[in-house]
């Protein structure tokens, strides 16, 4: 099997097995999904989605954002970790869009990553499952399964992200990104990958040795 063959096999093995087809962050907004991956850094999505239940009630619109108490805005995303940070970038964020935006999320990357709190992931996240932009996005998972498939032998994100973009046919950019996260969190886990019980186990190179 050549390496192109490989990868191929790869890419159809993993779309499936996960359903790729929604972001696992709740979201009905695209604003939604650009606060909601703001607080998802260093937190689980599943803890992000209860936390926006009730957040996004209580603020229901990029204004009540930018006009909330910040004090009141760090208790009520505390739940997430590093809240002080989040909170800022939130409200930061929010104001942002109303001035310079009208409110709307922008497209383009430049302009995302200029947001408060957004650097190539989150931007990559919104480029990708609200405006279809074929995207590559880094995070753990994609950084460490890419890795141990052998796609990439980069390990800082951004070089990355453009060695993915530069060895994934596109179409299956936004795939990849959602199957490795739901791969990471199933079977390929950073301390204990469950090799064994692995659909990619024959055409991963650096597969974990059977246990004695």
């Amino acid at each position: 099997m050549t390496e192109e063959q490989r990868l191929n096999e790869i890419i159809e093995r993993l779309s499936g097995h996960y359903d790729t087809g929604r972001a696992t962050l709740d979201h009905e907004t695209p604003w939604q999904l650009l606060f909601s991956t703001i607080l998802s850094a260093q937190c689980t999505d599943a803890r992000v989605n209860i936390v926006t239940k009730t957040l996004y009630r209580k603020y229901p619109d990029v204004k009540s954002f930018a006009d909330a108490d910040l004090d009141e805005l760090m208790e009520d995303v505390k739940p997430c970790g590093f809240y002080r940070n989040k909170a800022r970038n939130l409200k930061a964020c929010a104001a942002a869009l109303l001035e310079k935006y009208n409110g709307e999320v922008p497209s383009d990357i430049d302009e995302l990553t200029k947001l408060p709190g957004v650097g190539r992931k989150t931007a990559n996240v919104i480029r990708g499952n609200i405006y279809h932009i074929p995207s590559i996005v880094v995070d753990t998972h994609v950084k460490r399964i890419s890795y141990r498939l052998g796609v990439t032998e980069e390990t800082d994100p951004v070089k990355v992200e453009f060695d993915l973009m530069d060895k994934l046919p596109e179409e299956a950019w936004i795939m990849w990104n959602l199957a490795l996260i739901e791969h990471g969190r199933k079977i390929c886990m950073a301390k204990s990958p469950d090799c064994a019980n692995c659909f990619l186990n024959d055409i991963c190179p650096k597969k974990e040795p059977p246990k004695s």
